[in-house]
Formats: C-alpha cells, structure tokens, sequence
C-alpha cells in the first residue's frame, strides 16, 4: 500500500492522546499521526472519533487511498452512507484494481438503496477475489434483493420491503376494459404462481 507500510512505528502513540488540538483547531502531530490515531479509533469501535481525524488527513493529503478508504471505514461504520460511498468511489476510481474499494463501494450503495450499483461493484470485488467469503455473501443478498424486487419470487406482500400500494380511484382499468378495483387479485397472479410450481 502507500506510506502505511513504509513507515515504522516508533511506539510513541502517534504524537499525544486522539482528543489533543492546538489552538488552531487542528490535532497534534502530522497527517501521517492523524491517520495512525484515526485506523485506531476506528479499530477500538470508535468510527465518529476517526472520522475527525481523517477527515484533516484527507483534506491536507487528498490523494492518499490509504487515508479515503480509512475515512471511507469509518464514515460507513458512523452511517454516514453517501460520504462513504463517495469516499470508495474516489479510491476505485483511482485503482479500479482495488477489491476493497469496489466491495466498499457496493455495500454503501446497497445500505443506500442503490442495488443496481451495489451488484456491479461487488461482482467486480469477487472477481478479483473469489475467495473472500463476505464479498460473495454481500453479493448473493444484493442480487436476491434485485431478485425480489423484480418479483422472481412472486409478488411482495403489504408490509414487505419495496412492497408498492396499488394505484387507487379510476386510473387503470375501468369497466370498459373488463377491469376494476378487484382485478389486481385475480387470477392471474394465481395462474403465474401455478406455473411457477409446476
């Protein structure tokens, strides 16, 4: 990776404890301390603390991929969704090699809702790494999301998630076209789900 692996611990905690500031506003020690204390917090359960501290290191570094897809863990962790997606796509972009940013990038998009994107992204990050049981195991629930959506399971009952309320009043079927406020139960979808099971 970049400077995270080029670089040696010197045991000294990263320049003073996660919370200090100079006058300024600004956090003690360099970028490369603010991103160290914030991997961290991010580390001991703390993704809001890390947030903070990433977000300098991504603003005075921004083309560190080391530092975005930190900031990128850690904003998906706080739910911040869109911030993240936003932070893996910027890290994809840049290495479309990169199976975590792709992986990243797909979670935030199905946390959001997108589950077209999510499928793309995580088909791409299990492709590149198909052993990866949790980049397979996103994907199958993203493509059984799309599935049921879609109705490959038959249609949504009230109450389902992405279930749709009929439409109401005289839109549609009218009585000229043999339709009505009953015919959305009809036999129809009973005749689908007999040809399904047999």
């Amino acid at each position: 990776m970049e400077e995270r692996d080029e670089r040696v611990d010197d045991g000294a905690g990263g320049g003073g404890l996660p919370g200090q500031q100079r006058r300024s506003g600004e956090p003690v020690g360099d970028v490369y301390e603010w991103f160290r204390r914030g991997v961290r917090l991010l580390a001991q359960g703390n993704p809001a603390a890390a947030e903070q501290l990433l977000v300098r290191a991504a603003a005075a570094e921004p083309a560190s991929r080391s530092i975005r897809e930190a900031l990128a863990r850690a904003q998906f962790d706080a739910g911040a969704y869109a911030a993240a997606l936003e932070n893996f796509r910027t890290v994809a972009l840049a290495d479309p090699s990169d199976d975590y940013a792709q992986f990243g990038w797909g979670v935030a998009a199905a946390r959001l809702g997108d589950f077209e994107t999510s499928a793309e992204h995580l088909a791409l990050a299990v492709a590149m790494r198909p052993e990866t049981d949790h980049y397979r195991a996103a994907l199958r629930q993203t493509r059984a999301t799309l599935a049921a959506r879609a109705g490959a399971f038959g249609p949504l009952l009230p109450g389902a998630p992405g279930y749709l309320e009929p439409p109401t009043g005289a839109e549609g079927a009218g009585p000229e076209t043999g339709g009505g406020p009953g015919t959305t139960a009809g036999p129809e979808p009973t005749g689908d789900r007999d040809r399904q099971d047999g």
